[in-house]
């Protein structure tokens, strides 16, 4: 029986994603949670961040406060690299909204501008068939 040569399998790690002064901040903000990516100009991911993880579960996980330290715990991370302003990208209808935008603005980062992309349907799905008696 011949002896197998053993093949070793070596991860590379990834390179990291270059901070510049300007990035992108989006927030998704759900009934359930809110998350927070940070991106540079390219839309390589910086940072992220969301309400469940940063420990909070169940019905504390939707509120602005929880909102509010997942923004702020992924904007530390970019502001210590040098991004100094950002366009700002806002998705959902949740309570997160309003406090995370608030968060942005007392980390030091200005805002260039900002953007509701929420999807809205222009026709929506097919009505009901109408009754027939």
């Amino acid at each position: 029986m011949a002896k197998q040569a053993k093949k070793i399998i070596v991860k590379k790690k990834k390179g990291g994603a270059v901070v510049t002064e300007h990035g992108r901040v989006y927030i998704t903000s759900t009934f359930n949670n809110t998350l927070v990516t940070v991106t540079n100009d390219k839309g390589d991911t910086l940072a992220w961040s969301s309400s469940g993880a940063r420990g909070f579960k169940g019905a504390r996980k939707s509120t602005p406060y929880a909102a509010s330290v997942a923004t702020e715990e992924s904007l530390k991370k970019v502001v210590e690299n040098g991004m100094k302003s950002a366009d700002i990208f806002v998705k959902g209808p949740g309570s997160g909204r309003e406090s995370s935008m608030r968060a942005i603005k007392n980390s030091g980062i200005g805002m260039r501008s900002i953007s509701d992309i929420t999807p809205m349907p222009h026709n929506g799905p097919r009505a009901k068939n109408k009754r027939r008696v």
